[in-house]
């Protein structure tokens, strides 16, 4: 029974994980080297590159920013009542509950041309839906969860007894996170930002809705693979879709790598707890 079960999933997962992956290879290099080159350097692809990167790097910004924020105020912060701490937990979660393309559908509720703050924002010259912010709203809209969620355990655990003997001894709030906080969670936080990137780069339903996937303006990675498989352009969309299955790969060895650091931060520190 053992050796079935075992059997049934290599089975799976050569036929759920190998299969694509390896089709994917065969269809990015179906006209040679050439080809694969030329698909990733066309114009289009190129500027969807650029937009992906943009979109990243400032969504990994702001929400590693925000996350720590958060955590620390529902950890730490004793002016919420009891009753609303859940309900702020529901509503981080809420990316994780419903459809990105639902997270979309919001934001051009929200700030769609017609709205009020549409046409608020639109009178200063900043579009919001069809344009990059919308794009960084949606990504960020799917992505907030990921750092909060691997800082405020570590918070809990940690608990307050160290801070506020550091504040008991003078220390301002700022050195306190600095030399007290920031050594305890910067891993969690490094953790949650790889899979901020991580999931920025391959989102796809929120950032389709938003951007219009208007071709040298708002697309990015996975949208115009998205357009290429649509208009039958094999290599294209396979030679996006390769890189992006490479950058997936990386971002697994790196967090694997980052689990077991942490584990052995945890290992050390629980030893040193213990003489």
């Amino acid at each position: 029974m053992r050796k079935l079960l075992i059997s049934a999933t290599w089975f799976l997962f050569i036929l759920i994980i190998i299969f694509p992956i390896s089709f994917i290879v065969t269809g990015a290099f179906e006209e040679g080297w050439s080809g694969f080159i030329e698909a990733l350097t066309r114009p289009e692809a190129l500027h969807a590159m650029k937009i992906s990167l943009y979109i990243v790097v400032v969504v990994t910004i702001f929400n590693v920013g925000l996350g720590i924020l958060f955590s620390l105020e529902l950890v730490r912060g004793n002016w919420l009542a009891r009753w609303v701490k859940p309900v702020i937990n529901a509503i981080i979660d809420l990316p994780f509950a419903v459809s990105p393309v639902i997270g979309g559908f919001m934001i051009i509720l929200l700030y769609g041309p017609e709205t009020v703050l549409g046409i608020f924002f639109a009178s200063f010259g900043v579009d919001i839906v069809f344009a990059l912010p919308g794009m960084i709203l949606a990504t960020m809209f799917v992505t907030f969860p990921f750092v909060v969620r691997e800082v405020v355990p570590v918070l809990e655990e940690i608990g307050e007894d160290v801070e506020e003997a550091s504040r008991t001894l003078g220390a301002s709030k700022w050195r306190t996170f600095r030399q007290v906080t920031w050594p305890s969670i910067q891993w969690p936080v490094v953790y949650g930002a790889v899979l901020t990137i991580a999931r920025s780069l391959g989102e796809f339903g929120a950032v389709l809705v938003v951007s219009g996937n208007i071709i040298n303006q708002t697309q990015t990675v996975t949208t115009l693979v998205y357009q290429d498989a649509d208009y039958f352009n094999v290599v294209g969309a396979n030679s996006l879709a390769l890189i992006l299955c490479l950058i997936s790969i990386v971002t697994l060895l790196v967090l694997d790598g980052l689990k077991r650091r942490q584990e052995v931060l945890r290992s050390e520190h629980s030893s040193e707890g213990s003489v």
